[in-house]
């Protein structure tokens, strides 16, 4: 079975920064239910992806099913008296991890602008140039907003005639293929578009998982859309600037 794994994206509490700047909520008054329902689906996402998850994801699903528990029955109390809020650990955690997220970016800026200072000598060697990180190659793109596109491109395909059975003979090295034509006559391209002429759900999957291969392997970066629920596939050249800067 292919896997792509999850290592290389994110963890759980990206994806519930994902839903609270997806849905504009309130950090400290997440939505349980709301939030619960959109984690389980994502989950169901990524198996159907075949993307490998880690235990940590299914250890927040049964946290935020034991936090929805806890918000139905009558809150507890403190030595003060005061209602306990079930979502006050999850919440706490929540804020911790973004300012970790925030500090690491700022300190990824400033290795990214350190590596672009070239110090005298440093011509001497002829140095063979490595692929861009996959950090670099997914520029403001969470694993999270490509499955947002994903979901959102198999809700807008056509429903099949259930009577007519058709065998789709498509695999991700085709696709990789596909992929790159097309991205080679453009200088990016929208997911959206990319599969805009396919109606069979097999085919898109194998699709969305050809990309992710490709970013693995260094071949195309992926960048953020204008769309929520669409991404930007580029080039991944030699040194080779973004589309729309950084």
């Amino acid at each position: 079975m292919y896997k792509i794994k999850l290592k290389e994206f994110e963890g759980p509490l990206d994806l519930l920064l994902f839903f609270i700047k997806k849905n504009e909520l309130d950090i400290y008054d997440i939505p349980i239910s709301k939030i619960t329902r959109e984690f389980m689906e994502y989950l169901h996402l990524m198996k159907q992806l075949d993307l490998e998850i880690a235990g940590e994801f299914f250890l927040m699903a049964a946290t935020l099913m034991q936090i929805k528990v806890r918000m139905l029955l009558p809150r507890e109390v403190d030595e003060k008296g005061e209602e306990i809020d079930p979502r006050t650990e999850l919440v706490n955690a929540l804020i911790e991890y973004k300012r970790y997220k925030e500090v690491s970016e700022e300190l990824g800026i400033m290795e990214a602008n350190q590596r672009k200072i070239y110090y005298r000598g440093n011509f001497s060697k002829d140095v063979k140039e490595n692929p861009a990180p996959i950090e670099t190659l997914l520029k403001n793109v969470t694993i999270y907003n490509l499955i947002e596109a994903f979901k959102n491109a198999l809700l807008e395909r056509e429903i099949e005639p259930l009577h007519e059975i058709t065998v789709y003979n498509v695999t991700i090295d085709e696709q990789m293929d596909f992929i790159l034509e097309k991205i080679s006559q453009f200088e990016y391209l929208h997911f959206l578009d990319l599969i805009a002429g396919m109606r069979e759900k097999l085919r898109i999957i194998v699709t969305f998982i050809a990309i992710l291969e490709l970013v693995k392997l260094g071949s195309i970066g992926l960048k953020e859309s204008e769309k929520f629920n669409d991404f930007l596939i580029y080039r991944a050249g030699n040194g080779q600037d973004l589309p729309f800067g950084n």
